[in-house]
């Protein structure tokens, strides 16, 4: 019968190659997991401590709280878009909108996982900023691809006019979020709204498709504010006098319940998502059930060097993720720059595709090796062809990315590299699994886009706190822009002092800011990643994850383990054993 063998794989931290001289790379990745916390929980305070006492003065919770509130208790909440927006200033005042004044983020409740959406009504009564519409929409989509359930909790006062410019009219405007209501209404995904104050204009649209709509006392749900109907028509009148419960509970039928205040709107979210199908996640672990990894993922912290020109064992990291630290390598001998297989996480299957750092011997040259983390003739097509099997098997992969990109130079051309490449990325952009990536550190040129970059729609993509993503590093592309004044050995050809001066400070000016555009926050900041997640709490990520893949049923094939493509990989590349 067709199985899939899982073996144990890793080693003690102290009995791995990659420990070795790692005191200093152990002391710098701490030092940025520090830095991570610290702005974490500033971006966590909102508008400051003054705000989260006039939220308090109105007898209402936080955002936060009402996260708290509402998870399972003992559970993790698991934000993404912490840092969309981090450090941008707005206007004259040089205003912020931390986290675009929304919170975006993954929480257990009645033992399922939801999607929440919840308006910081800590940072401008709740109000939309430019790339608030892309945020809500990005947490919508993740929702949309898994159906899982989406929970607002609406606490807006509409759109930041000084900025609306830039919220209201694009593509993926503020517009864009009623629409992908729409298409989440028109899946059968579940949406609940609870309004909790302020809900204006876009705010109010938001939560009507919603299948079940709860107000507390202190809400309202308008087209227009007081404000803007006083000026408009010169009607005294107040929000919640047009907007409240006593209208659209009762008069106009556009919310369902309304309740005392927050905590019962609470209570009230958490009986619909009762009601819902329960998870089929124990019935996908066939037989299985959760373990933790032998070996701490603690250890990640000392197993990823800091340094992105320092080699590692991929196979260690691995251990630190998968259940029991068990793995089923696809393809072993072929392509072994690329480290393929199946593992568990939280019990249920996962396909995992890893860059392996290491030297390898080159296949048709004896005696010669070749550098890691580059995609050359065999790994491209293993990763191609394990990719195909596990979407036709239903198995969510996850892409461990540290990619310096593509090989280069008269072999990669004469071997077709263009072509392998593009059935990689044909492949990728036409699964339909759901696909998690995890940028390591380097995520580089058409390496990052060939193993599922965001931009071909992985469900979810983590950066560390060492991630550079980029099309090349700084002092590559200075070398590249600055050509012509380079001689074959790439030092500048002038022989006078200050045209070499100036040509060298001006390569130094690209490569610096190129470096600057690599930040992980930079990333973060503009969504080009959907979340920073500390090494070690990799994990706990991957296990919402995945579980999350799994939670709803009928929606994508998952094919029982007896019956899987992947088997048929591992029989063709098989070496035969002659009988005598």
């Amino acid at each position: 019968m067709a199985k899939v063998v899982l073996r144990p794989i890793g080693a003690e931290l102290a009995l791995s190659p990659s420990a070795v001289g790692g005191d200093k790379s152990r002391a710098r990745m701490l030092e940025l997991n520090h830095l991570l916390d610290t702005r974490r929980a500033e971006v966590r305070a909102g508008w400051g401590q003054s705000y989260v006492e006039r939220v308090h003065a109105k007898g209402k919770m936080t955002s936060w709280e009402r996260i708290e509130a509402l998870k399972d208790p003992g559970t993790a909440v698991y934000p993404i878009g912490t840092f969309v927006s981090y450090g941008v200033k707005f206007g004259d005042d040089g205003r912020t909108s931390p986290a675009a004044g929304v919170i975006t983020a993954f929480a257990r409740v009645c033992e399922r996982y939801v999607v929440v959406i919840a308006n910081d009504n800590t940072v401008a009564s709740g109000s939309w900023w430019p790339l608030t519409p892309e945020k809500i929409e990005r947490a919508q989509e993740v929702a949309l691809r898994l159906r899982l359930p989406v929970i607002y909790l609406v606490d807006c006062s509409g759109l930041f006019l000084p900025e609306q410019a830039r919220t209201f009219p694009g593509k993926t405007g503020a517009g864009h979020i009623f629409k992908m209501n729409s298409l989440l209404s028109a899946s059968h995904v579940p949406q609940v709204a609870g309004v909790f104050g302020d809900c204006i204009a876009g705010g109010g649209y938001m939560p009507i498709i919603s299948d079940k709509v709860f107000m507390t006392e202190q809400a309202y749900m308008v087209i227009a504010g007081a404000a803007l109907v006083k000026g408009g028509k010169s009607q005294h009148i107040t929000s919640l006098g047009i907007g409240g419960p006593d209208v659209h509970v009762h008069v106009s039928n556009c919310a369902d319940e309304r309740v005392p205040d927050d905590d019962a709107l609470l209570h009230k979210i958490r009986s619909e998502v009762r009601g819902l199908p329960s998870s089929a996640v124990p019935y996908y672990r066939f037989g299985a059930d959760p373990a933790a990894p032998r070996f701490p993922t603690a250890d990640l912290v000392g197993l990823l060097p800091a340094d992105h020109r320092v080699v590692y064992d991929v196979r260690q990291v691995i251990a630190r993720l998968t259940d029991s630290s068990l793995f089923g390598e696809t393809l072993e001998h072929v392509g072994p720059e690329m480290v393929t297989g199946i593992g568990r996480v939280g019990g249920l299957y996962v396909g995992i595709i890893a860059n392996n750092q290491q030297l390898t011997p080159h296949p048709r040259s004896r005696g010669v090796t070749r550098p890691g983390g580059i995609l050359y003739r065999e790994g491209i097509a293993k990763i191609s062809a394990f990719s195909r099997a596990c979407n036709d098997d239903g198995i969510p992969i996850v892409w461990l990315q540290d990619i310096s990109g593509f090989d280069i130079g008269p072999e990669a051309e004469r071997e077709g590299l263009l072509g392998y490449g593009s059935s990689l990325i044909y492949t990728n952009s036409t699964n339909a699994v759901p696909m998690i990536t995890v940028l390591l550190r380097k995520a580089s040129g058409a390496g990052y886009y060939a193993m599922a970059g965001l931009p071909y729609d992985p469900v979810l993509q983590l950066s560390t706190p060492v991630t550079r993503l980029a099309v090349m590093e700084g002092r590559t592309l200075a070398i590249g822009a600055f050509n012509t004044k380079l001689d074959d050995n790439f030092q500048i050809m002038s022989n006078n002092p200050a045209e070499r001066a100036k040509v060298e400070a001006d390569m130094k000016a690209v490569e610096d800011r190129i470096t600057a555009d690599m930040d992980p926050y930079r990333s973060a900041r503009q969504m080009d990643t959907d979340e920073i997640v500390a090494v070690h709490e990799l994990r706990g990520y991957l296990e919402a994850a995945v579980e999350m893949c799994y939670q709803s049923t009928g929606y994508r094939r998952v094919k029982n383990p007896r019956i899987w493509s992947v088997h048929d990989l591992n029989v063709l590349a098989e070496r035969p054993v002659l009988e005598e």
